[in-house]
């Protein structure tokens, strides 16, 4: 095994019941699974469920309950190297429980590169896409510019959970390209210079 390989943090930001996020999650984890520099951690929303109530800023989790669920999550997004957010568009934006989980992490977006495969309607998600831009801009993340987005999601997916359009794969391969560089390079210059924010 390569220990040089990149941790890549998938984050499925949909947790609405009946839920297509799954079937995208699925299908860009396999890409990154069949690459050799990289490794799939899937951060599901669902099966990880963080707290709502934030506590006094600066001040630890409310209850021992709230810490527990961040203690599901919070160690994988510090060791990852890398994100893929996986999110579809609600209301020309993003899910709210999305939000909530980039809310409750600062230094763990820190100079880590972000890719993001949207899903959707006639937009394939991508305003959802470019107000996590905005967001994770603040929280000192570089976001990639190449990523994937799923028109009409719902029939864009074989029963074997491939892609039924080449061109979804080739820009899977193009995202993960750049988020790889990204990944590198970040983590030489935190390594060589911690960053401060």
């Amino acid at each position: 095994m390569n220990d040089d390989r990149l941790r890549v943090a998938i984050i499925l930001g949909s947790t609405r019941d009946g839920r297509f996020g799954p079937a995208v999650s699925g299908w860009i984890g396999a890409h990154v699974r069949r690459r050799e520099d990289m490794t799939a951690d899937l951060v599901d929303l669902v099966e990880t469920p963080l707290p709502t109530v934030f506590p006094v800023l600066g001040e630890p989790p409310a209850s021992r309950e709230d810490a527990d669920l961040l203690a599901a999550v919070s160690p994988r997004l510090a060791a990852a190297d890398a994100f893929v957010i996986v999110t579809p568009e609600y209301n020309h934006s993003f899910p709210a429980p999305l939000k909530n989980a980039i809310d409750w992490h600062g230094t763990e977006w820190r100079a880590k590169p972000v890719g993001f495969v949207s899903y959707g309607g006639f937009s394939a998600g991508l305003r959802a896409v470019e107000q996590l831009r905005l967001v994770l801009a603040e929280l000192h993340a570089v976001t990639i510019r190449d990523g994937v987005g799923f028109q009409g999601a719902w029939s864009q997916f074989a029963p074997d959970g491939s892609a039924l359009d080449p061109a979804a794969d080739a820009a899977a391969t193009v995202m993960l390209d750049r988020l790889a560089w990204w990944a590198h390079a970040l983590r030489k210059a935190r390594a060589d210079r911690p960053y401060a924010a």
